[in-house]
């Protein structure tokens, strides 16, 4: 019986050694799939990590682009989109109606893939955010609730950049708008010195909206003017009224001159600026770190943050800041004396440490401030002064070279 037993277990050992061969096999096959699942996720998750980043350096050329002026225009069209291209210049793609295309800014040689260099999904795009018809631009007021509204504030860009590497990408979608600035106005038109009206000046303390058409009136400006018909008209916002001048001295008005504002005239006060830094709530040396080197040429038509030094000499007619026409906007900071003899047009802030004397016809929409030396007489031209807190905030903050991101999320 033993002898039988013995028979029938021969060759059992050599199946399970054969057995414990395969599933060591089976186990070796399985850890290598294991290490090259995890090698290839490995990579995918770098490759996407590095698709990010790529995608971050794109948002960074589009708010640079902004920054320069040569994203969306806010007094355009709603329909506007500006994409950046992956190529040189004379390479960049024909686009249709209200679409621009710019080539990238970076060093050549050393370009990061978050733009294409033909149309597609993936070029990096920056457009305004919308509602969904795309007529209507929408904005950011922060002393409104909610702050994203479409009559008030400043105007959102949307950046799209797509970031990548081999097969993985990754997409941003931002949204940016320009960096508030803080304004500290008395009223339209503030002087540390007394004050003439007459001749056909209209000066208009009501806050207007920085879209107010030129050669809008105030209050009582004859046709066209913002309660024409006796319907405040949607550029008057009615909150954030100022008197329509401020003065130091005396204000005096005559002929057919009109002031209006909460209130109308606010002569004899105290507490005028120790310099153009306090009416934006800055520092000196902030504020001249801000505005730059001086120019004693001033451009003909001053856009940007500009500081006019005409003071370096004799007061006479040399050291005038002197325009015969033109059309600007942001900051006109004039240290000296100046005069405007032609058809000038302003969106944002004046302010003059000399003297001001306005022969011609003149519309600035936001605020004028005047230190001047002698009583300003705007008697022979047709001045109008609308203040605006919108507009300077709006026009300033488009030169002052800083963005603020109100979202940041990956989009499909």
């Amino acid at each position: 019986m033993p002898h039988l037993t013995w028979r029938n277990e021969r060759g059992v050992a050599l199946v399970v050694a054969l057995l414990v061969l395969l599933v060591l096999s089976l186990l070796c096959v399985v850890l290598m799939m294991s290490v090259s699942v995890g090698t290839k996720i490995a990579g995918h998750n770098v490759r996407e990590s590095q698709a990010l980043y790529i995608a971050e350096a794109g948002v960074s050329e589009a708010i640079a682009r902004i920054r320069n002026s040569e994203g969306p225009d806010p007094a355009g069209s709603a329909r506007q989109v500006v994409q950046v291209f992956l190529t040189g210049a004379g390479s960049v793609p024909a686009l249709g109606t209200d679409s621009t295309g710019l080539y990238t800014r970076q060093p050549g040689g050393q370009w990061l893939t978050y733009s294409t260099a033909a149309r597609g999904p993936n070029v990096l795009t920056v457009e305004f955010r919308t509602d969904s018809a795309r007529t209507t631009i929408y904005r950011y007021d922060s002393a409104k609730n909610p702050p994203v509204n479409t009559t008030t504030g400043f105007p959102i860009y949307r950046i799209t950049s797509t970031g990548v590497v081999g097969a993985d990408l990754r997409r941003i979608v931002s949204e940016v708008i320009q960096k508030p600035v803080t304004v500290n106005a008395k009223g339209a038109i503030v002087a540390n010195v007394g004050i003439d009206f007459s001749g056909n000046s209209d000066v208009c303390g009501y806050n207007h909206s920085a879209d107010t058409p030129a050669g809008t009136k105030g209050r009582g400006g004859g046709v066209g003017n913002c309660d024409e018909n006796n319907a405040i008209q949607h550029w008057e916002l009615g909150y954030g009224d100022l008197a329509g001048s401020w003065s130091t001295g005396s204000i005096t008005s005559g002929g057919s001159s009109s002031q209006n504002g909460n209130p109308p005239r606010s002569p004899g006060q105290a507490g005028f600026y120790a310099g153009p830094w306090e009416a934006f709530s800055m520092g000196q040396s902030d504020f001249f770190s801000w505005v730059g080197a001086p120019t004693s040429n001033p451009p003909a038509d001053p856009r940007g943050i500009i500081y006019v030094d005409n003071n370096s000499t004799t007061q006479d007619q040399s050291a005038t800041c002197a325009y015969h026409g033109g059309d600007g906007e942001g900051l006109l900071y004039v240290d000296g004396d100046m005069t405007i003899n032609g058809d000038f047009t302003y969106r944002g802030m004046i302010y003059i440490e000399g003297d001001l004397k306005i022969n011609g016809t003149c519309w600035i929409l936001g605020g004028l401030i005047v230190r001047g030396k002698t009583t300003i007489k705007i008697a022979n031209g047709n001045g109008t002064i609308l203040y605006s807190n919108d507009a300077i905030q709006q026009n300033v903050s488009r030169y002052g070279g800083q963005l603020v991101t109100l979202s940041w999320r990956e989009g499909l």
